[in-house]
């Protein structure tokens, strides 16, 4: 099973994809399970479907899908093992498969493994997408004994993971494999506590102002013998329906603290820690006392305990979870809502807690550099945080453009792949011990004056350069508009100068965006394309600043920056007063 469909390269593959689609080429699924059977492996089969492809294909056309279908399937292919099969099944759906004995990572490590690999959003210029999988996983011999079976099975898995999984994974082993009645899923727990099966895993929470950790958030992950390392998302549902998210919760809670009692010990005295509370341990009336023994036992002040609470228990005003909540605070922990956005809390239950922070979800971070509708409620969560005197944490930060677009609008705290991923507390000496993280993404690069040029004609870029350089401006360039939305992402911009013609997207349009992206800079169009009505109507709703046609008069043109340079600066004197 070592033989990859790449290397069968005299069959033709699907032109869209170019991987292979099933049954018309490259390796054959029946003698895979074949040569699995003869060597007594496992075969694990993942269906891939992709969330809301249809709506893509729909707002930005066929020839725009295609492009997205053939990103996925390249990121997809990055992302499998040497070993491994991937095919196209048609539309938007895919078929992986992979060949593992006992030890070896299986059909749930490899779902897990694409999964990640769309945790950062997709690129298809102009556009930049968030992709979400769907996947469905049946294991051969035990769900079918031949290929069209295992296919069914995975189908059926994939449509469980739309129906019922909140990480889009599916087994088709759950519904009949796995104990269904309260005694048996109880045992299951208890005995995977009793084993040491649960992990925990940890993730540097960021300060915003210097990239220094200020914490690290635990992550619960539990060590099968059958599926290996699952997370949250595979295992919470068992926990809850055996009745038994308080006892763990608490083992989650004891295990952090002791952890951070060595870290602390070892001379790491800066260090604090977050840990989501269940909500059934919220409910009971003892679990401040509960958790003060553990502080007192591992001799932890509360003030480095960060306790993350979720919008549902805040949302049903259940009984003894506002006194739990001041109970904790009074004891002097940080109290978190956390996934702030995505479970229907009132501003009125907001206001009603003894709250000190917001964890604005990932999911609202994508496409805040880009997004003015993103960009917009995220600014809104960390302005209504920053109101009711709380700080607010970016959870899901990617990329150094959200680092900065966040930065720029005071968030508070990130966290995310982009400074680590989640790591096994022996994994994570080195990086807390550094403290301070990509210390390049931080550094002090503010300067008075910025100003942006766009043009699609390298030529007139070079003759702006070689006008404004004298004035002592930081200039930024840019000959498309994806790039100027990146450099506005990543720097502090106050004046922007756009030509108004451009094979992607026309200046005003540009504009437009900009203005509701970043409200505060200075917009102005340099064309020699006179659409009139158009640019009247950008003036008109504020989208620009001021219109400039081409040829320009050099000292006219270099007054017209000085101009908006100084009006930004007058506007800024002007809100700063308040």
């Amino acid at each position: 099973m070592s033989t990859r469909y790449d290397q069968h390269g005299s069959i033709p593959v699907d032109p869209t994809t170019s991987l292979y689609r099933l049954g018309a080429g490259g390796p054959s699924l029946s003698a895979g399970l074949a040569a699995a059977g003869a060597t007594g492996r496992r075969v694990a089969l993942l269906h891939i479907d992709i969330d809301r492809f249809g709506a893509i294909n729909d707002s930005m056309g066929h020839a725009v899908g295609d492009q997205v279908l053939a990103a996925i399937a390249q990121r997809l292919d990055k992302a499998m093992p040497a070993e491994g099969w991937l095919w196209r099944l048609g539309s938007d759906e895919f078929v992986a498969g992979i060949g593992y004995r006992r030890d070896e990572p299986d059909g749930m490590a490899l779902a897990e493994r694409l999964h990640d690999a769309f945790d950062s959003p997709l690129s298809v210029p102009p556009y930049v997408l968030q992709v979400s999988l769907a996947i469905g996983i049946a294991v051969y011999p035990d769900d079918a004994q031949d290929a069209a079976g295992l296919l069914a099975q995975a189908d059926e898995a994939v449509r469980l993971a739309k129906r019922e999984s909140n990480n889009g994974i599916g087994l088709s082993v759950l519904p009949n494999g796995s104990p269904q009645n309260h005694e048996n899923l109880s045992r299951t727990v208890v005995d995977a506590l009793a084993n040491d099966e649960f992990k925990l895993f940890y993730q540097p929470t960021v300060n915003a102002q210097d990239g220094s950790i200020d914490a690290v958030s635990v992550l619960l992950r539990w060590q099968t013998s059958d599926h290996g390392l699952l997370r949250p998302g595979n295992f919470l549902d068992v926990i809850d329906r055996s009745g038994l998210s308080a006892r763990v919760g608490y083992w989650v809670v004891n295990r952090a603290i002791s952890q951070l009692a060595k870290w602390r010990a070892e001379g790491l005295d800066y260090l604090n820690i977050s840990v989501h509370l269940a909500n059934p341990m919220l409910i009971r009336p003892d679990c401040t006392d509960l958790i003060g023994q553990m502080l007192h036992k591992h001799q932890i002040p509360a003030r480095a305990l960060e306790f993350e609470v979720s919008e549902s228990v805040l949302a049903l005003d259940a009984r003894n979870v506002a006194g739990t909540l001041a109970g904790l605070r009074a004891l002097g922990a940080t109290m978190t809502v956390q996934d702030f956005g995505m479970g229907g809390l009132g501003l009125a239950a907001l206001a009603q807690y003894p709250l000190d922070r917001l964890k604005i979800d990932r999911s609202l971070i994508h496409n805040i550099a880009s997004d003015p509708r993103a960009a917009a409620i995220v600014r809104g969560i960390i302005a209504l945080g920053h109101r009711l005197g709380m700080k607010v944490t970016a959870k899901g930060v990617e990329t150094e453009a959200e680092v900065n677009f966040l930065r720029r609008n005071h968030c508070d705290f990130f966290l995310g792949h982009l400074f680590s991923p989640p790591r096994p507390a022996g994994d994570m000496g080195e990086l807390i011990r550094r403290r301070f993280l990509l210390p390049e993404a931080f550094a002090a690069t503010r300067p008075e004056r910025t100003l942006l040029l766009l043009d699609d004609e390298n030529n007139v870029l070079r003759s702006l350069v070689r006008l404004f350089r004298r004035d002592g401006y930081r200039l930024l360039t840019a000959s498309s508009v994806r790039e100027a939305f990146d450099l506005l992402a990543n720097n502090p911009v106050q004046v922007i100068l756009s030509d108004q013609r451009m094979p992607d997207m026309n200046g005003t349009e540009f504009l437009e965006r900009v203005r509701d992206l970043y409200p505060d800079t200075m917009r102005m169009v340099l064309s020699g394309y006179t659409d009139l009505a158009t640019i009247t109507d950008a003036i008109n709703r504020g989208a620009i600043y001021r219109f400039l046609t081409k040829p320009w008069n050099d000292d006219e043109l270099r007054e017209h920056i000085r101009d908006a340079f100084r009006a930004h600066e007058r506007v800024g004197t002007y809100e700063e007063s308040f």
